[in-house]
């Protein structure tokens, strides 16, 4: 099996200003998942917002498969050049994994069509059961009928997002509330997958199955091998037209 390329990108700041969270992730939530998914067949780079380029130059993504995306507090902060270079990325193939907080980032927001992609949340150490609604999917490959997380942060429905092409998990939490919490989209050849669990001051990132599952879509979401679309005015034909046909 071939290797796969793959560049986590983490805002890094809850970690260094939060000691709560410092707690929990001391090297930063982009060195847990690292870390968890290093077992994996994977080429691993992070990256990180303070860096030149938020981390992501041309260079950086030309020789990335998929990017696993995790931010929160500096949304605004992410250069519209840079929202602009990895949209163009995805669309010529390269996956994108969207974590927790990550649906309000400018790409998700952009890859969705949607201006925000908004939910309710709240913060009350609820447990979080997030049930596999599509066993045969790939993304779902070793995990049981369900994953329990003890303590979660809670996102509940209506999540303001176009209708996925795939529903992977649905979750339950303590307080009463369902969500849509694996969902997959495709955009120009690039495969893009939301998943829901991740709050920074709970060790989700710790925890073997979503480990699993974030694998898992690396796997799915890495670049097919299938000639490039083109599009425009096409002015050599398929096939001969005219009276002799």
């Amino acid at each position: 099996m071939s290797t796969i390329n793959v560049t986590i990108w983490n805002e890094y700041l809850h970690e260094i200003r939060n000691p709560k969270v410092a707690e929990v992730y001391p090297d930063g939530i982009h060195r847990a998942i690292a870390r968890g998914i290093a077992s994996e067949a994977f080429e691993i780079r992070t990256a990180t917002l303070a860096e030149p380029e938020h981390g992501l130059t041309g260079d950086v993504l030309r020789q990335t498969d998929v990017l696993i995306w995790w931010g929160h507090m500096a949304h605004d902060r992410v250069e519209d050049e840079i929202v602009d270079r990895v949209y163009m990325r995805v669309l010529e193939g390269m996956g994108l994994i969207v974590l927790h907080s990550g649906h309000c980032a400018k790409i998700f927001n952009r890859l969705m069509g949607t201006r925000t992609c908004q939910l309710k949340w709240r913060e009350a150490d609820e447990k979080e059961r997030l049930w596999v609604v599509d066993p045969a999917h790939p993304i779902a490959e070793g995990i049981g009928e369900y994953i329990e997380l003890p303590t979660e942060e809670m996102y509940g429905e209506h999540f303001n997002v176009p209708a996925p092409d795939e529903l992977v998990f649905v979750s339950w939490f303590e307080g009463g509330e369902v969500f849509r919490s694996g969902l997959t989209y495709r955009r120009g050849k690039g495969k893009v997958f939301y998943f829901r669990p991740g709050h920074e001051t709970y060790p989700t990132y710790y925890h073997p199955d979503i480990l699993r599952v974030i694998s898992n879509a690396v796997r799915w979401a890495k670049p097919a091998e299938t000639a490039n679309p083109t599009y425009g005015h096409a002015p050599e034909l398929l096939e001969p037209v005219g009276k002799n046909r």
